[in-house]
C-alpha cells in the first residue's frame, strides 16, 4: 500500500511545472519550427516594378498566398516564422491591380520607392 501511494505521489510530482537548471536538467517537449506562407526575398522584391501584368508578378513571386473574391484586385503575400511557439519573422506584402497592370506596392520591407515598368509599344 505504502509503495502505491509513492509511486503516485511520483508521478504527479512529475506532472509538475518543477524546474532546477542547476541541479537536475528538465526535459522540454520539442516543437517544430512553423513556416507559413510565401517567403519574398529582397532579390524578389526589386524585380517588381509599377506596371507589370499580373502574370509577370505571378512569375516573379509565385501564387499569392491570400486569394480574396471581394477584392480580386489586390494580392497579398504573407509569410510567418515561429520557432518554439514564439514569432520571430512576419513579413506582409501587399500588390494592388487596375486592368490586370501593377498600380501600387505596399510593403513594409521596401527600402526604395518603386520605379514604374517602361511600357513596350507593340
Amino acid at each position: 500500500m505504502h509503495f502505491k501511494i509513492i509511486l503516485l505521489s511520483l508521478l504527479l510530482a512529475s506532472c509538475g511545472n518543477i524546474s532546477i537548471p542547476d541541479v537536475v536538467p528538465v526535459p522540454t517537449p520539442y516543437k517544430m519550427d512553423i513556416r507559413q506562407g510565401n517567403f519574398v526575398t529582397a532579390e524578389m522584391r526589386e524585380k517588381i516594378k509599377l506596371g507589370m501584368s499580373k502574370s509577370q508578378v505571378k512569375y516573379v513571386l509565385g501564387t499569392p498566398m491570400v486569394s480574396d473574391v471581394f477584392h480580386a484586385n489586390r494580392w497579398d503575400y504573407v509569410y510567418r516564422l515561429e520557432q518554439r511557439a514564439k514569432l520571430v519573422e512576419q513579413q506582409r506584402l501587399t500588390l494592388y491591380f487596375e486592368n490586370d497592370t501593377l498600380t501600387k506596392i505596399d510593403d513594409s520591407q521596401l527600402t526604395v520607392k518603386p520605379e514604374p515598368v517602361a511600357v513596350e509599344a507593340k
